[in-house]
């Protein structure tokens, strides 16, 4: 048997590819939705795909299943637990507690694990080539190594109404009678790792095993002591905020996201043509380049996506939902151009022009800054301004730039309701070192507010602060 773990950093997510050695057929298990790497690795070891299966309706990025059943003619296979409110769109072969799926001497046996989502399948791997019981688990998002999926989700991201009390109290009961039941030499291989926003403490490790998370996670005591409520309130408590564009990738799971196809190689575009575009509201620019580049000048209007994290940044950045401007991307060739829309496309936004390797000719400009020696005195100055912290709730909580308010720089973009009126006067933005607070003040400044960035962010900021020898922090609940 071959298990093979395909991993995106920028997403954290996880793929698998099983493979039978003896038939040459091959499964993937939760793919991508650029399903090139697939189709390589399954021909780097002789094989052909014949069966694509997903473990749930997923939030943080697009499924590949139907694209990669499209381009190989393999079967696909997705959830029919759940109920009728958590049925597929699509048409794929459903499976069900107990329902196997054969692959040469290889067993794939589905379990229902719902807590995360209500349909979510785990998948237990038998290698009949050795032994007739299971020695491996596809746990997707119910099992992480040092964690377990998070429950609230579907209250933060998919419109849900205090989901979140069931979700935990069916995944206490899925530990308890589909993990736990397991041996503990049985290898576990989760479908996200550490930054993944689908748990607040996964583990960097690639695999874990059943006993060592029985004996090791934090939630282990609780299944001991069989202590539900216990266990309930220790995973609710400081779960991180959820993105706003989760709960986009819910609703195209779930109907199926528009196949792709065999994609155009990307054109470089000349810069005329792209300042013209850009003038006209037909094209929008997305400068690739870290933030620290950007703030030595950008294109006016710009988006700042770092190629990197294409798709997570991409992301919090553009709504294809709200609009089908073409992007052009600053890259250097056409083949970095489309690694950046590879990752872009993971996330559904499609809609890539070309590229172009060269500022010149564009418009730009110097994105504002201020820095925290600066920054009582602007707001002294701009008695209008708001202070936006960027960050995560629970990072807020711990410590943050005095009278700011937070709104995660996921949400930004999709929350303006919480934001004051674009002419009402500046935006103030940080996050911890500035590369999310790059990214949303890109973003805001596009959408129509005034924005200036607090240089350096909040270490900046509380590091300085501390020179002046007055509190550092202002924390939650302080006077």
């Amino acid at each position: 048997m071959l298990l093979e773990r395909i991993y995106d950093e920028d997403l954290a997510q996880a793929s698998y590819l099983i493979g039978c050695q003896a038939t040459g057929e091959a499964l993937v298990v939760d793919p991508r939705r650029d399903v090139r790497q697939y189709l390589e690795l399954a021909a780097h070891h002789g094989m052909r795909i014949t069966t694509v299966a997903e473990t749930h309706i997923h939030a943080d990025f697009l499924s590949g299943t139907r694209e990669l059943a499209a381009a190989t003619g393999a079967t696909a296979y997705i959830s029919g637990e759940g109920g009728a409110d958590w049925q597929y769109g699509f048409e794929a072969q459903r499976l069900h507690e107990g329902d196997t799926i054969a692959l040469g001497n290889i067993t794939i046996t589905a379990r229902h694990t719902p807590g995360h989502t209500p349909e979510h399948l785990s998948y237990l791997v038998t290698d009949g080539a050795f032994t007739d019981e299971p020695g491996y688990y596809l746990t997707g998002d119910f099992v992480f190594s040092g964690d377990v999926g998070r429950p609230d989700l579907l209250d933060e991201a998919a419109g849900g109404q205090d989901t979140r009390f069931a979700g935990a109290k069916d995944l206490f009961a899925s530990l308890k009678n589909a993990f736990l039941t397991l041996p503990d030499h049985v290898q576990v291989y989760p479908g996200h790792g550490a930054g993944s926003a689908c748990g607040k403490a996964l583990g960097a490790l690639p695999s874990t095993t059943v006993g060592y998370e029985r004996k090791f996670a934090w939630w282990a005591k609780y299944l001991t002591q069989d202590d539900e409520q216990g266990f309930i309130d220790e995973l609710l408590d400081g779960q991180p905020d959820a993105h706003a564009y989760f709960a986009r990738m819910k609703r195209q799971n779930k109907q199926g996201p528009a196949l792709l196809g065999e994609l155009s190689p990307l054109q470089r575009l000349d810069t005329t043509e792209i300042a013209e575009g850009l003038a006209a509201g037909s094209l929008a620019f997305v400068d690739t380049r870290s933030p620290d580049e950007v703030h030595r000048g950008t294109v006016t209007g710009a988006l700042n996506i770092p190629g990197a994290k294409a798709a997570t940044y991409g992301a919090w950045s553009y709504d294809p939902e709200a609009e089908n401007t073409p992007l052009v991307l600053l890259a250097p060739d056409a083949e970095a151009a489309e690694e950046i829309r590879d990752h872009l496309v993971r996330v559904g936004v499609d809609a890539v022009a070309g590229y172009t390797p060269t500022l010149y000719g564009l418009p730009t400009t110097v994105p504002a800054r201020v820095t925290p020696a600066e920054l009582e005195s602007f707001l002294t100055e701009h008695q209008d301004a708001v202070l936006v912290d960027v960050r995560n709730r629970t990072e807020h909580a711990e410590g943050h730039v005095p009278d700011s308010v937070q709104l995660n720089a996921g949400k930004v973009l999709f929350h303006p309701d919480e934001l004051p009126a674009k002419d009402a006067g500046p935006l103030v933005t940080y996050c911890q070192s500035g590369v999310r607070n790059a990214v949303a003040a890109a973003a805001l400044r596009r959408a129509g507010y005034d924005v200036v960035e607090l240089e350096g962010s909040y270490a900046a900021w509380s590091a300085w602060n501390a020179q002046q020898n007055t509190p550092q922090t202002e924390t939650a609940g302080a006077a």
